[in-house]
């Protein structure tokens, strides 16, 4: 009987070594409430195949004991044991160990394993893949359209070299950040943010930039200002921002997925946060600041009567977009001010941005001219002056001054006379010169300093009867540095040479 015992103790060695690849001495042999494995892995293995025989309660028991060994792969044992409770049907339970594998190893496929369907329909799971795993929805489309429009207006803008470089820049700074904060709440609402930690707080740093943006655009195309170093002074709440979000910026991803994923697990709201709550309000005074501005100098643009309809249109809608958006932050402001959480007003706001995202779109493809602040003088015959901004009353006025200053002053005279020259003495720019020019004598500039010292040269020569003056001296007289210039423009204007003119002048005359 003895030798029969010790039959039934070999063979049971024996199996426990092909099964687990070692001899399990005598007294690890479990017991049934009792298990003290004396090796790790036999624990493992053990567990594992409670698991898979669906004895939950023991393989929990195993897993639990394993995970705070040292050296293991603790993402291996939550799983097991959030699939372990779910078989228990205990949810509560298995999110805890979902959420903890989460900070572990984010993959939210677990969620789809089969081993979750007894608890799948639950409220409690529903939340949690809401939560957390990738979706879409009709706002999620909304604004990641609205994100390529963006992107691409603010393309368009910048490669349209018929707007000023300052407009062009500040009209696509202000669309690129509008586009930038859509797209970055696209990515929160849909959960991608887990998927991309490096768009943690991505958007913060442009909180204080739509203010100054469209105050400096505002003042470019209404008072055609040219921009100083002391304007730089607008960015320096952005800078300090800048400067407070690099050591989150610089975060591993790893870090910044933690921070979120801690953020979600202790549902944290935005209210919760006193960082964020401090910048809304700075950002929220930001914005009612600039508005206040940006108002004064609208009502000044829109008070012109030479301010074409199209840009007054523009400037209108730009106007009372950008305030509707104040009045949306304000609300929302408020409300989170106060831990109210309202989807509407969050959508209201991002929706305000989405419409001046739309509407500059618009305006970039159907009338890219209002960009520049035109003024309503436009002349068909000169095409690449419509866009100058020059009134018909200040052309009118330079054109009398010109005229005063080749009649009366006769500075064609000057040997060294140039544009720039004759714009200084108008008190203008070079551009808006040339375009008087063109457009009042229908000419261009040299040509009526010819036209003038032609004129001149010919009165002096038919007064000369006597033909005491050399041609030499009469091209200088008049303005010319060298004979071949003036016999050059002298015969394009009268087809004879001086010399010609001057031998003719008495028959002429006779």
């Amino acid at each position: 009987m003895g030798s029969f015992k010790v039959k039934i103790l070999f063979l049971l060695l024996l199996a426990t070594k092909i099964v687990f690849g070692a001899i399990t001495p005598l007294n690890t042999i479990l017991e049934k409430d009792n298990i003290n494995l004396a090796y790790p892995q036999d624990s493992i293995r053990w567990a594992d195949y409670y698991y898979n025989i669906q004895r939950f309660e023991d393989a929990i028991t195993l897993y639990e004991k394993g995970i705070k060994r040292k050296g293991v792969n603790k993402s291996k044992f939550l799983k097991k044991l959030a699939l372990s409770q779910a078989g228990l049907g205990d949810t509560a339970k298995s999110i805890e160990y979902i959420e903890s594998y989460f900070l572990l190893e984010f993959n939210t496929d677990f969620l789809n394993h089969e081993g979750f369907d007894d608890i799948r329909n639950s409220d409690d799971f529903k939340l949690l893949k809401t939560k957390y795993s990738p979706k879409l929805n009709f706002w999620s489309f909304f604004y990641l359209f609205i994100s390529f429009v963006g992107f691409y207006t603010f393309l368009i803008l910048n490669f349209n070299k018929k707007i000023k470089l300052p407009a062009r820049l500040l009209i696509s700074g202000f669309i690129f950040i509008h586009t930038f904060f859509i797209f970055h709440i696209g990515l929160l609402i849909t959960n991608y943010q887990f998927e991309y930690p490096h768009t943690y707080r991505m958007s913060t740093c442009f909180s204080f930039l739509y203010g100054p943006l469209l105050f400096l655009y505002f003042k470019k195309i209404v008072h055609n200002y040219s921009f100083k170093y002391v304007d730089l002074a607008h960015f320096i709440p952005t800078i300090l921002v800048v400067i407070y979000l690099i050591p989150t910026y610089s975060l591993s991803p790893n870090d910044k997925l933690d921070l979120m994923l801690d953020r979600v697990q202790n549902s944290v709201n935005a209210s919760d946060s006193k960082t964020l709550i401090i910048i809304v309000i700075l950002k929220l005074v930001s914005l009612i600041v600039y508005g206040f501005f940006i108002r004064k100098m609208y009502l000044k643009s829109v008070g012109r009567k030479n301010l074409e309809k199209q840009s007054r249109l523009w400037q209108r809608n730009l106007y009372h977009i950008h305030f509707l958006y104040i009045f949306s932050y304000l609300i929302y402001g408020i409300l989170i001010s106060n831990s109210i959480i309202s989807g509407f007003f969050f959508n209201f706001q991002v929706g305000s941005m989405a419409l001046m995202v739309l509407y500059i779109g618009y305006s970039a493809n159907i009338q890219p001219s209002v960009f520049n602040g035109v003024i309503s003088y436009a002349n068909r015959l000169f095409p690449k002056y419509e866009k100058s901004g020059l009134t018909t009353s200040l052309s009118l006025e330079l054109k009398n001054h010109l005229e005063h200053l080749f009649k009366d002053e006769k500075i064609y005279k000057e040997n060294d006379i140039n544009l720039e020259m004759v714009a200084h003495k108008l008190n203008t720019s070079r551009h808006n010169a040339s375009q008087v020019i063109n457009e009042h004598f229908k000419v261009s500039f040299h040509e009526l300093v010819n036209k003038y010292r032609i004129e001149e040269a010919k009165k002096i020569l038919t007064d000369d009867q006597q033909r005491n003056l050399n041609i030499i001296d009469i091209a200088y007289e008049v303005g010319y540095n060298n004979k071949v210039t003036f016999n050059k423009a002298f015969k394009k204007d009268t087809q004879l040479t001086p010399s010609q003119f001057q031998r003719l002048t008495p028959q002429i005359q006779a």
